[in-house]
């Protein structure tokens, strides 16, 4: 179950008599909405392959994600990746094998238990992510273009906010009734 059920789920036990808690409610379902539609936009195969083609690399857009997030998490464990994607750990282990093998990650023993191999994002593959990030940022100056700049920095600060915030360990203790 996804953070935004379990906030949806705990939040139908909140009180909805007053004002405030019902309109906070409707914009909770709001916000799942627009979450799941940008979830579903981000996990088309197809944004990936744009995004590779963008940046004029030449990548299977199945190790795709993996690099970004070595490069943007790393060193990072095979288990936790592919927690990550929703990828099973056994397929996740052979893709980033074969991202060693082109040189982009390079595999560590974890300083935190040696039994973990962690991967890390090699010059290469930093070469690579940072086409990427160039693609990106063109893409998100087209998408942004009609916006105000105030809007768009109100989105990037929330954004933020609630990336820590849903991340925050303590939520994932809440029960659900």
């Amino acid at each position: 179950m996804c953070n935004m059920h379990i906030y949806l789920s705990k939040e139908k036990s909140v009180s909805t008599k007053s004002v405030q808690n019902t309109h906070i409610g409707l914009q909770i379902r709001q916000l799942h909405g627009a979450l799941i539609e940008i979830v579903g936009a981000m996990n088309r195969p197809q944004r990936d392959e744009v995004m590779v083609r963008e940046a004029g690399i030449s990548l299977d857009r199945a190790l795709f994600p993996l690099l970004v997030l070595v490069e943007r998490l790393g060193p990072i464990g095979v288990v936790e990746l592919a927690d990550r994607v929703g990828r099973d750990y056994t397929t996740v282990s052979r893709q980033v094998a074969k991202l060693e093998s082109l040189g982009l990650v390079d595999r560590q023993e974890s300083a935190k238990d040696r039994r973990v191999r962690e991967s890390v994002i090699t010059p290469q593959g930093k070469a690579m992510t940072d086409r990427v990030d160039d693609a990106r940022t063109r893409m998100g100056m087209a998408i942004f273009a009609t916006w105000e700049a105030q809007d768009v920095e109100d989105l990037v600060r929330l954004m933020g906010k609630f990336a820590a915030d849903l991340n925050d360990d303590a939520l994932v203790t809440l029960e659900v009734k």
